[in-house]
């Protein structure tokens, strides 16, 4: 089943957020974004969630982002991330991505912030092979937010997969939601909100990070900075190696220690 980017909601990590924003996704969530059913006043698709973590996170994409050019934001959802960061960082290209059937809310928020430096966005499906239009571009930096617990594992691997054709040499990947390290739940808030992805779609589940460290590292990354964010998210950003460091580069193993953590 193709992957449908969008964040949830509540883009909360606490099961009963859940149901504070919108009740739990239905079985078959996958084939409309769960947050179109919340509309803004100016009937855009709306995530309240997108509104509380706007401000942690823009902390750290601007200690990371001051010299890159060019970025591709990808599952962009409702487009509220796109147009908040991009208007804070004036210098930085902001490509939004996410299935086709989500890029007329995109455009709705892009339209209304009428920024210089957002383009149309692009249609992007990590379960397909990526379109031509993807890739003529080469991106200086790669973000996404809460989308590997929402993706089949199969899906994250593919994802990783296609990010060589993507980065540019020296290239940063940035990924922010919740992860477990070394097998075990940062919370028991996470623990409940990982049951409840599972009880209705069993493909979903917080991943853990030596497992997507081992991919990063595969894909030719490395990784620079493990930050702490509040409701026990975490903020990843790794690093394109050159060929040379690529070559030198150690294996993680799965009982590694977690890297260290900087709060936000």
């Amino acid at each position: 089943m193709p992957l449908r980017w969008y964040k949830d909601v509540s883009n909360s990590r606490h099961a009963a957020h859940l149901s504070h924003d919108e009740p739990p996704a239905a079985p078959h969530a996958r084939t409309q974004a769960p947050y179109l059913s919340i509309r803004h006043p100016m009937d855009k698709p709306y995530s309240p969630s997108s509104e509380r973590n706007r401000t942690p996170i823009l902390t750290v994409l601007q200690q990371h982002l001051t010299r890159r050019l060019n970025l591709l934001e990808i599952g962009s959802g409702t487009g509220q991330h796109a147009v908040y960061f991009a208007a804070a960082m004036p210098h930085l290209r902001w490509q939004t991505s996410d299935v086709a059937q989500n890029l007329p809310g995109i455009q709705q928020w892009l339209d209304e912030a009428a920024l210089s430096n957002t383009p149309a966005p692009l249609a992007l499906d990590v379960s397909l092979p990526l379109a031509a239009e993807v890739l003529q571009t080469r991106y200086d930096a790669v973000y996404t937010a809460n989308t590997l617990h929402i993706m089949s594992w199969e899906e994250v691997q593919h994802l990783f997969a296609a990010l060589p054709m993507l980065l540019t040499e020296n290239a940063l990947l940035i990924i922010y939601g919740p992860f477990n390290y070394k097998g075990k739940f940062t919370s028991e808030s996470n623990a409940q909100f990982d049951a409840s992805l599972r009880s209705t779609q069993p493909h979903r589940g917080i991943r853990d990070f030596e497992a997507v460290e081992a991919l990063a590292l595969t894909a030719g990354l490395r990784l620079l900075e493990d930050v702490s964010m509040p409701a026990n998210n975490r903020c990843l950003i790794w690093r394109k190696m050159s060929v040379g460091e690529a070559l030198g580069a150690r294996v993680v193993r799965p009982d590694a220690e977690p890297p260290g953590a900087t709060a936000a």
